[in-house]
């Protein structure tokens, strides 16, 4: 029966002969029931309901999981998002379609420093789009600067780097111009107004992620204490380790942290940038933050694989067995056949689990379906 809810209820989309990882077990010629980017309960659907599905799409045997979502990618082939163009937006479509391949359904448009008449001309340009077979969905900008360290600026050009002034968010403003289309704002805390930069940020939805620092671990604690739940590009562009003052890099066993308070992390995962060792020590000493992986020039699939070689996340025991008592699928096996599902961030091949109801909220992303 069809007619459960009138012929405006929304569609039933019906994905059968999956293979689905649930319980850390590969299970082999599943089905997977969607409406509206959420997953249904086909026993309520059908007893409840008394619908079936309205399409049906056959994935052959392959890995049906989540897509990956990268939050900070500067550009690509040929493609930079700092460019103040007439059409801004015909390269991040293009982006956003070869992107695909690398299993990337969605991702923030990331800005390095520059002066304010690029923010200005680039981000009106950059929309919230949705994801489909056109390509990876846009979840808003990424600005990475100019409001970051001058010791640490790393490639940021040393010319359009700025400080708060008085009116700290105004400055903000002035700055960036409009902020309806940003995701993302990286910045150094140890920069005077900086926690009240923070806090108005936050209160627009928008997230606020620590980087190009020189801050030390009670500068970045207060700075979480403000609002701010990120780091960009762990151990890169920022103080290092060091045992009588971990820096930023201590945020991730601090117990200083808000109740219920998350610091998540990216790392670049491309076999140069980090050391698989430091890779290993972030991972262990705060795997619930461990959720994002970028990589310079690498494509995102080449990361997260780096990433599961030194984790040891990859290794064929951690995989589970499949239903025919035979290990699973390695990651470079897996094939992504849909955007994700009411996930809000890219995570390791280890986490996909559509049994799980957890939804963290890593940077308060939701893929649009």
């Amino acid at each position: 029966m069809r007619d459960g809810k009138g012929p405006s209820r929304a569609p039933v989309l019906q994905f059968t002969n999956c293979r689905i990882l649930r319980g850390r077990r590969l299970l082999r010629w599943e089905d997977l029931w969607v409406r509206e980017g959420r997953i249904l309960d086909p026993e309520k659907l059908f007893f409840e309901e008394r619908l079936v599905a309205d399409q049906q799409r056959d994935c052959g045997g392959c890995i049906l999981a989540p897509g990956f979502i990268d939050v900070q990618i500067n550009g690509g082939f040929g493609v930079d998002f700092s460019q103040a163009t007439e059409d801004v937006g015909s390269g991040v479509a293009l982006v956003a379609q070869r992107i695909l391949s690398h299993g990337v359904t969605s991702f923030c448009p990331t800005l390095v420093t520059s002066p304010p008449e690029v923010y200005h001309k680039v981000l009106p340009q950059i929309p919230v789009k949705s994801g489909g077979p056109h390509g990876a969905g846009v979840l808003g900008v990424h600005l990475e600067g100019p409001f970051i360290s001058r010791e640490k600026r790393g490639a940021h050009p040393e010319a359009y780097l700025r400080s708060f002034e008085a009116n700290a968010f105004h400055d903000v403003l002035a700055t960036y111009g409009s902020l309806d289309n940003v995701r993302i704002v990286t910045l150094a805390p140890e920069l005077g107004r900086s926690h009240e930069v923070i806090r108005a940020l936050t209160a627009r939805g928008i997230c606020v992620s620590l980087g190009h620092s020189v801050a030390d671990l009670q500068v970045a604690e207060e700075a979480v204490q403000s609002g701010a739940t990120f780091i960009t590009h762990l151990f890169n562009a920022m103080l290092p380790f060091h045992h009588r003052d971990p820096g930023i890099v201590g945020l991730l066993t601090s117990d200083r942290l808000p109740p219920g308070r998350h610091i998540f992390y990216g790392m670049i995962s491309d076999g140069m940038h980090t050391n698989p060792a430091a890779l290993r020590i972030a991972h262990r000493a705060h795997p619930q933050g461990t959720k994002t992986l970028s990589g310079s020039i690498a494509p995102m699939d080449v990361c997260v694989r780096h990433f599961l070689q030194a984790t040891g996340l990859g290794a064929p025991g951690l995989w589970g067995q499949g239903e025919d008592g035979h290990p699973a699928v390695s990651p470079e096996q897996a094939a992504v056949w849909s955007r994700p599902w009411r996930l809000r961030h890219c995570t390791p091949p280890s986490y996909w689990d559509w049994r799980s109801s957890r939804e963290p909220s890593t940077l308060g992303l939701m893929q649009t379906s």
